[in-house]
């Protein structure tokens, strides 16, 4: 139904009551999300199925780009639909200072906000389509995505709201931060699973068995892939084996061919460093054999004199300025 409503025209979403209705452990919440989160881009859609004459099916890729509101009492929303989120608190009026909210008593005035609104944005919608102002330092990836369009619109207006946008987005920025490193941003497993392995692979070391690797972290990191870790149950090869060729294209190696399998750090190292999570210290390649001297070419003969006996170009430094051939009687030069 709502990609339906959005193929008529882009229009504003609001969803009440999200902690519930947008619960994903509901059936059709998995698809709704998905529509939502396609949407928070211009140009975005999501293929649809239309009923044909005689009881088929046709597949219409329809728009679902639109402005969302939610509210909820701290719905449990998937990380990837929160990370097109700009989040704002709201605290319960408990000194009842809150501006009025009968619709019955302001809705006039907003109707009338609305229209100059609008007439407003009819005036610079071809402006502002051009514009790319920029954001505060630290400020890119998705959180760029999210920011951006508002940046866009407060450039246009002016005035104090350049700023306004720039410092929201920096308080977002620091609370994630907090947050992560509280522990309270839960992270990906399979992404914690290459961060702990890059945390526990010893240094200089070229291929790890996979057994040794397991060892390693239920050691280091008992709570996530230890016997008592959140999902019960220790981590198996099988488990790390899915996760890391499933997620990442690594696969375990056997180098020896009568050893255990394990996992080669030339496989691991690319994704660390695409991840910016750096990683353990290369291990040391064996050095390029030396390549030997080449034997000088006679105009390469460092000019070490002329034997004072035969005249043969001395190759060897001499005291005496006398070569060592044997077909030349050089004694009497030597005893001199």
């Amino acid at each position: 139904m709502l990609a339906r409503v959005l193929a008529n025209g882009p229009r504003t979403i609001l969803i009440d009551e999200a902690d519930r209705s947008l619960d994903p452990k509901k059936e059709g919440v998995g698809e709704l999300l998905a529509i939502l989160n396609s949407g928070y881009r211009a140009g975005a859609s999501r293929p649809v199925l239309t009923p044909t004459k005689g009881g088929g099916w046709d597949v219409d890729e329809m728009a679902t780009h639109a402005p969302v509101a939610m509210a909820g009492n701290s719905p449990n929303l998937p990380e990837d639909t929160l990370s097109r989120c700009a989040r704002v608190l709201l605290m319960p009026d408990l000194d009842g200072t809150a501006d009025e909210s009968d619709w019955e008593m302001i809705e006039p005035d907003a109707l009338d906000l609305a229209e100059r609104i609008q007439a407003w944005c009819d005036l610079i919608r071809d402006e502002v389509r051009g514009v790319r102002p920029p954001l505060p330092e630290g400020i890119k990836g998705r959180a760029r995505e999210r920011w951006l369009p508002l940046k866009r619109v407060a450039h246009m207006a002016g005035g104090r709201w350049p700023a306004a946008v720039d410092t929201l987005a920096t308080a977002e920025a620091d609370r994630l931060a907090v947050e992560a490193e509280d522990g309270l941003m839960r992270k990906q497993r399979h992404m914690l699973l290459v961060e702990h392995l890059a945390d526990v692979w010893p240094e200089g070391e070229a291929f790890i068995p996979t057994a040794r690797l397991l060892d390693a972290l239920k050691h280091e990191h008992p709570e996530e892939w230890g016997e008592f870790s959140k999902l019960g149950r220790p981590l198996t090869s099988q488990a790390m084996g899915r996760m890391i060729a499933g997620k990442f294209g690594v696969h375990t190696s056997r180098p020896d061919t009568n050893g255990p399998r394990g996992y080669l750090f030339a496989d691991l190292d690319p994704v660390l460093r695409r991840l910016g999570m750096g990683g353990p210290d290369k291990p040391d390649e064996p050095a390029e054999p030396a390549e030997p001297d080449k034997p000088a070419e006679p105009d390469e003969v460092a000019d070490q004199g002329k034997c004072r006996v035969c005249g043969q170009t001395l190759l060897l430094p001499s005291p005496s300025g006398v070569c060592s051939r044997r077909d030349v009687d050089h004694d009497f030069a030597r005893g001199a």
